[in-house]
């Protein structure tokens, strides 16, 4: 049984997840959160049984220290159930890392030259892998968030910049959030049984992102250079004029900081309506808070936009997806877009729509002529784990 570890290492924080890249099974999955700070907590979940533990963990190698004692502790024993290899999420692959690749010292210091694009990831994920390839002994594999979107076409990738100054500081969309975009519209394909399809897929969690996938590739996503362009976020605002960030610095005199942490941070539903958590607001929403209803227009304004320049992009639309947790989890949100797009076709099955379930199902009407509506479910742990077996098998 070939079983990968899955690391996704934060800049305070180190997910994991022990998962069969052939079952799905997952045989243990956990986080360690506040890193660094006096007292950290380390979550970890096997066979139903749940651990939690507080301690001080002064950096990334204490953590993983820990987690692997949870293993030993708790179970399953890494031993007996074995690890054929570790697959780790890299944030930001830019131009040069466009598959799965395993990783060297090379590797490591390539990942590292792409810091400045990644600042508030792609150190954490060193750190991370740096840390476990001293600890476990098995291939590493890293497993990168913008491979997906590799096949955008210049057209879609290019900022109408000066090209010299683009070409020497690697300024061009990438997108992220591509294992799940991969993982999705690959499933859809597989569910209707079509390879040449024209799908949207909306990523929505506290980060949120868009794709148009055309006969499996990426053609166009809304997360850019960074992951704070395109959707309203958790946390981001998205798309915004450019010379607000000028506006921002001369006139309400804030630094690039400032300026940086509130777009990334302060923004977004956050910024609109003062609570970071999504389901917050949804449930203000669906209760008809006038607030959470205007901040709600807003959201669901740009997914509209978003879905509506994506079918002209590719000459149509056959299917659009929902996933992550808001777009997984809210039946209304899935029923309003159904019904601001239905001059594109759409409709709503009420009675499909209303459930949730993990598994992949469409929502839209049986037999319905237009475009099809689905939910499905992410997993970018099995996503990862499948492409870190693929990697090392290669």
């Amino acid at each position: 049984m070939s079983n990968v570890l899955v690391l996704n290492a934060g800049s305070s924080s180190l997910k994991y997840q022990l998962v069969n890249p052939d079952s799905g099974e997952v045989l243990a999955d956990g986080i360690a959160e506040k890193i660094g700070e006096a007292i950290s907590r380390v979550k970890h979940t096997t066979a139903g049984v749940k651990e939690t533990r507080e301690l001080p963990l002064a950096d990334h190698a204490a953590a993983l220290r820990e987690v692997l004692a949870l293993f030993e502790e708790i179970g399953p024993r890494l031993d007996e159930v074995g690890i054929t290899a570790v697959g780790h999420r890299v944030v930001h692959g830019g131009a040069t890392y466009s598959l799965p690749t395993v990783i060297d010292d090379t590797v490591v210091a390539g990942i590292e030259a792409l810091n400045p694009l990644a600042p508030l990831h792609n150190p954490a994920n060193v750190t991370g892998i740096t840390v476990a390839r001293e600890l476990l002994n098995v291939p590493h594999v890293a497993v990168f968030d913008t491979a997906f979107f590799s096949t955008l076409p210049p057209a879609a990738y290019t900022y109408a910049i000066d090209e010299d100054v683009a070409r020497e500081h690697n300024i061009r969309r990438y997108g992220f959030h591509g294992t799940s975009h991969q993982y999705v519209s690959s499933t859809v394909s597989d569910f209707l049984g079509r390879d040449d399809l024209k799908q949207v897929v909306l990523h929505l969690g506290n980060g949120a992102s868009a794709s148009a996938v055309v006969n499996g590739q990426a053609v166009d996503t809304s997360m850019g250079l960074t992951p704070l362009e395109g959707l309203v976020m958790g946390t981001r605002c998205g798309d915004l004029d450019p010379a607000i960030i000028f506006h921002l610095n001369r006139v309400a005199g804030l630094s690039l900081d400032e300026i940086d942490t509130l777009l990334n941070k302060k923004s977004g539903v956050y910024g609109l309506y003062g609570h970071v958590d999504m389901r917050h607001l949804e449930d203000a929403w669906h209760a008809g808070e006038p607030k959470a209803i205007a901040v709600m227009d807003v959201y669901r304004h740009r997914l509209v936009k978003y879905v509506g320049a994506y079918a002209a992009v590719m000459g149509g639309i056959d299917v659009l997806t929902f996933t992550a947790g808001v777009g997984e989890n809210d039946p209304q949100l899935r029923a309003d877009m159904a019904e601001a797009l239905s001059f594109l076709g759409f409709a709503i099955d009420a009675e499909a729509n209303a459930p949730r379930s993990k598994e992949p199902r469409v929502v839209s009407p049986a037999g319905h002529p237009g475009p099809v509506i689905m939910v499905v479910p992410t997993n970018e742990e099995l996503a990862i784990a499948q492409r870190t077996l693929a990697a090392v098998a290669d």
